[in-house]
């Protein structure tokens, strides 16, 4: 046999056992739930297949079967501008329409009186496609009110002025219904209407809509993707989706070099392209990732996404632009975009101390991150105010991560006392963060603080926030294991929050969404807990595989995609978490400012050679090689060239190999909390009956925790309780279910004696506005709070005793709708010696000018004597600055408690 023939025979063999070495690993299962199995080519769920034909090739059976299995029983509610106002949580209408009925069914319901279709459903019968029902709402009793009165008074003691009146929706749990009460006004498609002026409202629905699109089967890559990294191993599955996560980034890039984020059913929330960038996109795109974080920069001020109340300071995790700006100097070596960004990050930083720092606990306040759908992660008795004020884990480890940036923005730029000064902040945030929320009986931090006065943390596991907490390294070492091991794994996953909570759709409750389950993989992969980091794989990789898309989200109690609030296909933060799982788990990307380091991490079902081609590093292109498994380098090379350590320097250039080999290492798998999905009971609402507290009986409910100041007094298993109402308590009930899972606590009931509250009618220090339209106020009017009317209020208090008082303010703003828009009121409180805290004045409904509630407690001690307080509107309104005439409020009275 000749050379040339002995080298054909010896490559046709060496590829002839790389391909056998390959379907070996095909055929070993990688991960199992009860749910769905997971190989190297392909994931299988029950009947349902998806395999890997090629590196560009998919293809799967997988079919919704959503439509195919409704009910015929359609559940609604009806809403009068869009707001959860027609009848108390748990309690709706319903109409069964079985398939026999033809023509359009027609349902009559008064508002406010609950109607319950009685029609027995016969087993396996579901909703006929096509199905029509015409619903005529009486609104009579609400007019006669409006006449009579000049308000309407709901069942929980709201009043809707007439001058305030504008639509009336429907509401309900199938398609094109929807239980998204805060979000409404965007589907005037649900709006009622009213033809010929009888207060009869009528519309005409079309449910199990029969134009249904079929399900794609087959994804083949057809975009050019070789300006990115080319990613292959022994499992065709992954190198697939790799490859169908880079070719849906590319769709989502616009000509400009900005990414289209609104797609049909989404948002636009900045917070997902920051979160893309920390993932992925910044060591992948980084040019891009640039260009989008100075897209959400508007006058040298940054823009929070709009959401609950306004926005900006309700939600407050837009510091984590800091985090995304930082990541990309460390990828790139760019001081010039340093400099830019260090600018804008003080202005962030600086405002939040003023406006969200929380001084009696050393927390931050603002809505959970990411879960800004407010009755998603919240009791619904919480408004925007209420969320103000709780403190969320999530939060408030970005919050932790954005001034550890800062002090390293500073270091880096030789600005040494500022930089110390964010450390100082960071460090004392990071204390008061593992004081104050976490649980040690549940071994993971609370969802949130939350509350009035007194605080009491929510025990519901937030994946995100305590993904956050140890990547950001606001939990200790031995702390971040025990996290991962206590995290709920669900069968498809780790669920947003967990438990569910009931009577509240399939958004961020009762789901799971890649981006986040791909921040727990690097959290486990961090302490290398190989058992919950193939969890996480496996349930990013299912997801995509089966639809074949990177879905923004899906269902926690069956996998399924629909039905959802919203959804999208090729959804950004989806697909750069999934990238994000090849460059920060597998080849263990750490960008620092002088160099990238290497902490490769496999775990053994992994196991295989791995290469990553034309990786893009500042001005280097690194063609990677990675093989063996475990977490120990036993070699690593730069072309010939062994390394002392996995670190690259940042100022290489020119083309390089690397090649690393790992030390098939065994690591404990660690320990891993698998549970059922599980959906909390409702919780009770109270009302003050002669000297009693009591509540309607909770469905499943064994007994109740009764808290005081928010500390439990007893457990009970009656439905009322004696108060005194001359202290000042606060007063809250907690459902407990069989297996000692527990609801929402209730709205907190406060009592104090008479003279301990003092009210304050605003217009004795201030312009009385002259608005005529405006109903419900006390006193002889109300002022305008806003820029230029009243730029700053100063007003006395006379303190009869010193002591703790909580300061709020009787405050109408009906400049938008609850949960969209950026037009939340704000101002600082300040006595004469100091800043005291910000003061919000949430949207309350757009046009509605009349409805009145009030902002968040201000607690502050106050001495004996008359004490005058400022209140301050920030002239620099980071927020948005263009939209600043719109930020303005009506402020009726002050009122000030004692409560201690």
């Amino acid at each position: 046999m000749n050379r040339r023939s002995k080298y054909l025979t010896f490559i046709v063999a060496t590829v002839s056992a790389l391909l056998s070495c390959g379907k070996n690993f095909n055929k070993n299962e990688i991960f199992q739930s009860e749910a769905f199995a997971l190989y190297g080519d392909r994931v299988v769920q029950g009947s349902f297949e998806a395999k890997a034909i090629s590196p560009t090739e998919l293809v799967s059976n997988y079919k919704s079967l959503y439509y195919d299995t409704l009910s015929p029983r359609i559940n609604f509610k009806f809403s009068i501008n869009g707001k959860d106002n027609e009848l108390p949580s748990g309690i709706y209408h319903s109409v069964v329409v079985l398939p026999e009925e033809t023509g359009e069914k027609i349902v009559s319901v008064k508002f406010g009186k609950p109607y319950k279709d009685e029609t027995s459903i016969p087993p396996r019968t579901y909703l006929a496609p096509g199905t029509k029902v015409k619903i005529k709402l009486d609104l009579t009793e609400i007019f006669a009110a409006f006449e009579k009165e000049g308000f309407y008074t709901n069942f929980n003691g709201l009043k809707i002025y007439e001058e305030d009146f504008n639509r009336v929706y429907v509401a309900g749990n199938i398609k094109p219904l929807l239980w998204d009460f805060d979000n409404l006004v965007n589907h005037p498609e649900l709006e009622m209407k009213d033809h010929d002026g009888d207060h009869i409202y009528e519309i005409t629905l079309t449910f199990n809509h029969s134009n249904r699109k079929s399900n794609q089967n087959t994804w083949k890559l057809t975009r050019d993707i070789s300006s990115f990294p080319i990613y292959s191993s022994p499992y065709p599955l992954l190198d697939a989706l790799h490859n169908m996560a880079i070719e849906e980034l590319l769709e989502k890039v616009q000509g400009d070099s900005t990414l289209q984020l609104k797609k049909k059913g989404s948002t636009n929330n900045w917070n997902h392209v920051n979160y893309s960038i920390i993932l992925s996109l910044a060591a992948i795109a980084p040019e891009l990732a640039k260009k989008n974080l100075m897209q959400q920069i508007h006058d040298g001020q940054l823009a929070q996404s709009e959401g609950t109340g306004g926005a900006y300071p309700i939600s407050t995790d837009r510091a984590l632009w800091v985090i995304a700006a930082w990541e990309v100097y460390k990828v790139t070596g760019d001081i010039s975009w340093l400099k830019n960004c260090y600018r804008i990050a003080k202005n962030i930083v600086e405002e939040d101390r003023l406006l969200v720092f929380d001084a009696n606990s050393g927390l931050m306040h603002g809505e959970s991150s990411f879960l800004n759908q407010r009755e998603q992660s919240y009791p619904k008795w919480m408004q925007p105010t209420d969320i103000y004020e709780s403190m969320a884990i999530s939060t408030n480890a970005i919050h932790y991560g954005a001034l550890s940036s800062l002090s390293a923005m500073a270091r880096q730029m030789s600005k040494n006392k500022e930089g110390s000064k964010y450390k100082i902040w960071a460090d004392s945030l990071k204390t008061n963060i593992n004081r104050h929320l976490w649980i040690d009986d549940k071994s993971r931090y609370a969802q949130y603080l939350y509350g009035s006065v007194n605080k009491l943390p929510s025990e519901r596991s937030d994946a995100l926030g305590n993904a956050l907490a140890i990547l950001f390294n606001v939990a200790d070492v031995e702390r971040q294991k025990v996290l991962v091991e206590n995290m709920p794994i669900l069968p498809f996953g780790a669920a947003c929050i967990y438990p569910q909570t009931t009577f509240i759709p399939t958004y961020q409750n009762n789901a799971i969404w890649p981006f986040v389950q791909s921040y727990v993989a690097m959290a486990a992969a961090k302490v290398y807990n190989e058992q919950s980091a193939l969890a996480s794989l496996a349930a990013i990789y299912r997801a995509a595989a089966m639809y074949l898309t990177n879905k923004a989200n899906f269902r926690a109690d069956n996998g399924n995609y629909e039905p959802t609030l919203a959804n999208e296909d090729g959804a950004l933060s989806s697909l750069a978490g999934n990238l994000g799982l090849i460059y920060q788990v597998f080849f263990g990307f750490q960008f620092e400012p002088d160099g990238l380091r290497l902490r490769p991490y496999i775990p053994k079902k992994l196991r295989g050679e791995r290469k990553l081609t034309g990786f893009k590093y500042r001005n280097a292109s690194l063609d990677i090689t990675l093989s063996g498994y475990g977490n120990v380098i036993t070699s690593i090379k730069l072309d010939d060239d062994e390394l002392k350590e996995a670190f690259l320097p940042g100022n290489i250039k020119g083309k390089h190999k690397l090649t690393i080999v790992l030390g098939d290492n065994q690591i404990p798998q660690g320990k891993i909390h698998t549970t059922p999905n599980y959906f909390a009971i409702d919780m009770p609402a109270l009302r003050y009956d002669n000297g009693k507290l009591k509540w309607r009986i909770v469905e499943d409910a064994v007994n109740y925790k009764v808290l005081k100041n928010g500390r439990v007094q007893t457990l009970i298993d009656q439905n009322e309780i004696n108060i005194n109402q001359n202290e000042f308590a606060e007063y809250q009930i907690i459902a407990v279910d069989s297996a000692g899972v527990e609801s929402f606590a209730s709205a907190p009931y406060t009592v104090y004696s008479p003279e301990a509250a003092q009210i304050i009618e605003i217009e004795s220090f201030g312009k009385i506005s002259k608005e005529k339209k405006v109903k419900g106020y006390s006193g002889k009017g109300f002022i305008d709070l806003a820029l230029p009317a009243n730029d700053s209020l100063t007003f006395i208090v006379n303190v009869a005793d010193t002591g703790l008082y909580a300061i709020d303010f009787r405050y109408a703003n009906g400049n938008g709708d609850i949960g969209t828009g950026e037009a939340c009121a704000l101002a600082s409180l300040e006595s004469v010696k100091q800043s005291l805290g910000g003061v919000v004045f949430p949207q309350r409904g757009g046009g509605e000018r009349s409805d009145w509630g009030f902002s968040n407690k201000v607690i502050a001690r106050l001495n004996k004597g008359e004490q005058p307080l400022k209140l301050i509107v920030p002239s620099n309104d980071a927020a948005n600055v263009k939209r600043i005439h719109k930020r303005s409020a009506f402020i009726d009275y002050i009122r000030v408690i004692k409560t201690k």
